[in-house]
């Protein structure tokens, strides 16, 4: 039976936060960054609730609102497919691919701009879920529920890997799935309880194979 690794895209595998922040600092200053920063993270779940806009609409509007001139607010979907993977990505998903992985994104993303960060991380992917296509963002669940239909993978033999506790851990926790929480951060977990935690991807195809061997 086929094992099955499922990934978060933004945080996880591209370096989002850093992507999201050069843009803010060009269009607003590098002293005002990381206070729009933090306010673009209280917006975009706003505006992903109801799942009728495409990201690219919701980063989109949360630019309008953070008060980026109009000229300016469809620039940070723009710049998401310029966004880099983290190091640590590319070595860790080609060793879990030669240990027999199957690789899966799921991800609050549209398609055309999750294949533009698939090409910068250039490793093969068996399946990709985004909200565009289910009109649906995490946490809702209705990602891995896709996933399942399009697999037909067993959840006894599947591992959820991300580091949002919110968008990702905390669902995976609720389907009984074991998850590996990519803490790039350092932040610290609360209640939740993933059942391994990491500072980034270099030790994980270890991991998982100790979790599904």
């Amino acid at each position: 039976m086929a094992r099955w690794a499922t990934f978060d895209c933004y945080g996880t595998l591209i370096d989002w936060q850093a992507g999201i922040r050069a843009e803010l600092a060009r269009v607003f200053g590098e002293d005002r960054a990381d206070a729009q920063l933090a306010r673009y993270h209280e917006l975009e779940p706003e505006l992903q609730r109801t799942g009728k806009l495409s990201y690219r609409d919701v980063m989109t509007e949360a630019m309008r609102r953070l008060g980026a001139p109009e000229n300016e607010v469809e620039g940070l979907a723009s710049s998401l497919p310029s966004w880099n993977p983290f190091p640590d990505v590319a070595p860790a998903l080609e060793d879990l691919w030669r240990r027999g992985w199957q690789l899966a994104i799921l991800s609050n993303s549209d398609r055309d701009l999750i294949a533009a960060s698939k090409d910068r991380i250039g490793v093969p992917f068996d399946q990709t879920v985004v909200a565009q296509e289910i009109r649906s963002y995490k946490p809702a669940l209705r990602h891995w529920e896709e996933f399942y239909v399009r697999t037909g993978a067993d959840p006894e033999r599947h591992v959820h890997v991300a580091a949002s506790l919110y968008h990702d851990i905390a669902p995976a926790t609720e389907l009984g799935l074991p998850s590996v929480w990519i803490n790039r951060l350092g932040e610290t977990a609360g209640r939740l309880e993933p059942t391994r935690e990491l500072a980034d991807l270099s030790v994980l195809p270890d991991v998982l194979d100790e979790l599904l061997p």
